[in-house]
């Protein structure tokens, strides 16, 4: 099967022109022996099947990250027949530098010119037929978010597969004592290396370009170290800088001679979004303007999911909970086991989903406008503050959708100690499943400032274990080198078909988990063996924490999903009106230790897989201690409060 790779620099829209052809239908793979992701799917273009390969966003073929290394082994593997290198046209002097490492593989390749309505409002006006003679390779404009230009890339690209002539880039000399030093090195490259299927041209940059990657590849190679050491020696004296400063100068420079060449600037076009970018980012309002959006965000959250779960619970249960216990009964086995699996469609259909469903619209348009990377670069300075690199802010961000794919974010971090501590403040960030916790138990029947007091709470949480967990590992951090995109418009159908993509997670994962669990809690009452669970949690259910001894099950077994609590504390205390069994203040004590307590199990696993145990264990102690102490606290004064 023809394989056609995407690779393009972060931030290009190579995700969204996948995205519009494969349909949000995609496999989601680990690079051989790594757990790096990328994605693929098997897509129908004129008839024929090929697979699409989208390939992590990088800005070079030499990376010290993990995901951009991964992408480059995989683009110089030769795994692909066709490479689409995807372009934001808005940027195109520094996408090029991308676009002629490229080309020095010597490969198949199509460029792919997104974003190119964006250029008008920058006064950029590009030739495409100039730029396309230029690199020796077709060029294709595209707004990939609206799907103009899709089809045509694809039929291109299909046709140069077939015939892997029609596009075999021819890569720019550099200058005259570059090209000198590249050809030394090539005369002097051993016959048999473990890279024999990488262009040797290629090699001998990446050499000079001191790839750690490549590098590697010959370290045992003694003779051949001293004599490249020479050479490199040789250029640097020439040109008084490092031989890989060297390179990246000359790239730099034919890049830019190129875009000067093909584009035509005049007066761009100053409209409402650089206004609204401009409060975003500045340095005391666009505080104001995170915590509005934030607020804003749970604001919406909380009056489509209280909108319609109440109405949903009640006509579930009075149209077929109701008769099928009157038919069937509690008191046998069959019976049991009906209501758990009942109780377990409710509790996603009645509880989870009206809160999950505009939760993750609420993230898609946030992702599709662009503010989650401004909110990284406003939270920066904050970061060091607590003693962590800039970076954290990804795996933080990420954590308040899930904290699985948060924990593998931290790779980013170039330092385990940052890795680590960043893992276990992604601990503290309340995932979806807790937030639904939050605003379906406090807010619905306490109201939003309480539920909203909560997440206060958990940020002072955060900033106060951020600030120990530095200080007792110390270790300078760098400063961030972060990518602002332009703020754009959501496109609605991209708005939804993320929504959908990430709530089959829900549907396909979750979901199942919350029937097997109720049908579990079901079983444990007819048999009556929660008595027994819920005796043993006592000491910290009714002594510590004040809570009703049913609880226990709940509050503990909340570790498969969080989203699982409250249908189990509904099914526990035997009523869906949680506000007959439970006092405000239980509700909180509850709401804050469900919080702070691990979110799941699954995300102990991948502690373990990126970390190893002895981190996850650290982390599980640190939850349960915090969960408990935060829980306390709160059991004491808010009944002090709420008397």
């Amino acid at each position: 099967m023809m394989r056609i790779a995407l690779a393009g620099q972060p931030n290009s829209g190579k995700s969204t022109l996948f995205n519009q052809v494969a349909g949000y239908r995609q496999i989601t793979s680990n690079f051989p022996g790594k757990t790096v992701q990328y994605f693929s799917s098997k897509v129908s273009i004129a008839g024929e099947v090929v697979e699409l390969v989208d390939l992590p966003g990088t800005y070079s073929l030499t990376s010290s990250d993990e995901a951009e290394l991964e992408a480059r082994n995989y683009i110089l593997s030769g795994e692909a027949e066709v490479i689409i290198n995807v372009m934001d046209a808005t940027i195109l002097g520094r996408s090029l530098e991308f676009t002629l490492q490229l080309m020095q593989l010597g490969k198949p390749l199509v460029i792919c010119l997104n974003m190119m309505d964006e250029t008008e409002h920058k006064g950029l006006k590009i030739s495409v037929k100039k730029l396309s003679e230029l690199l020796g390779v077709p060029v294709v404009p595209t707004v990939a978010s609206q799907g103009k230009g899709v089809l045509d890339l694809f039929l291109i690209a299909l046709n140069v597969a077939k015939d892997l002539s029609v596009a075999t880039p021819r890569p720019p000399r550099f200058s005259s004592n570059v090209e000198d030093a590249i050809s030394s090195v090539m005369k002097i490259l051993p016959k048999k290396t473990k890279l024999a299927s990488v262009d040797k041209k290629l090699l001998a940059v990446k050499l000079l370009e001191r790839d750690e990657f490549i590098w590697d590849k010959f370290r045992d190679d003694s003779e051949f170290m001293e004599r490249l050491g020479a050479i490199t020696s040789r250029l640097e004296a020439y040109r008084g800088m490092t031989s890989d400063l060297v390179i990246h100068c000359e790239r730099h420079a034919i890049a830019m001679a190129w875009f000067e060449e093909v584009v035509t600037v005049t007066q761009a076009k100053i409209g409402i979004a650089h206004k609204i970018d401009e409060v975003m980012m500045h340095p005391y309002l666009g505080y104001a303007v995170a915590a509005g959006v934030l607020y804003l965000f749970f604001q919406f959250v909380f009056t489509i999911g209280t909108g319609s779960a109440e109405p949903l619970m009640t006509a579930f249960n009075e149209y077929i909970v109701v008769p099928v216990d009157n038919l069937l009964g509690r008191d046998t086995l069959l019976g049991a086991l009906t209501n758990g699996f009942l109780q377990g469609i409710a509790g996603g259909l009645t509880v989870n989903l009206p809160y999950v469903l505009p939760l993750l619209i609420g993230l898609a348009i946030l992702e599709d406008i662009g503010y989650l990377p401004r909110a990284a670069f406003m939270l920066d300075t904050f970061m060091h503050k607590i003693g962590l690199h800039g970076k954290a802010i990804f795996p933080l961000l990420l954590g308040y959708g899930c904290s699985v794919p948060a924990i593998m974010a931290t790779r980013i971090m170039e330092s385990r100690r940052d890795r680590i501590i960043t893992t276990m403040l992604v601990l503290l960030i309340p995932c979806s499943g807790r937030i639904i916790v939050i605003i379906g138990l406090v807010g619905l029947y306490i109201g939003m400032n309480a539920a909203f007091a909560i997440l206060a709470l958990d940020i002072l949480a955060i900033v106060a274990v951020g600030f120990v967990l530095s200080r007792l590992m110390p270790e300078v951090t760098p400063g961030l080198i972060l990518e602002i995109p332009d703020l754009r418009r959501p496109v609605p159908k991209i708005v939804l078909q993320k929504t959908w993509l990430r709530l089959k997670e829900f549907l396909i994962i979750a979901w199942p988990i919350l029937l097997v669990s109720s049908v579990f809690l079901s079983l444990l009452d007819f048999y009556g063996l929660s008595n027994i669970f819920n005796s043993l949690l006592t000491p910290l259910t009714s002594n510590l924490l004040g809570l009703p001894p049913p609880v226990g099950v709940p509050l503990v077994l909340s570790i498969l999903r969080k989203e699982l609590a409250l249908i189990m504390l509904s099914e526990a205390l035997g009523t869906w009106n949680l506000s007959l069994k439970l006092t405000h203040a239980q509700m909180l004590t509850f709401a804050v230790f469900t919080t702070f307590f691990v979110p799941c199990f699954t995300s102990i696993g991948m502690i373990v897989k990126e970390l190893g145990w002895r981190t996850a264990i650290q982390a599980v102690l640190l939850t349960l201690l915090l969960a408990i102490l935060l829980a306390t606290m709160t059991r004491f004064l808010t009944t002090l409060i709420l008397v």
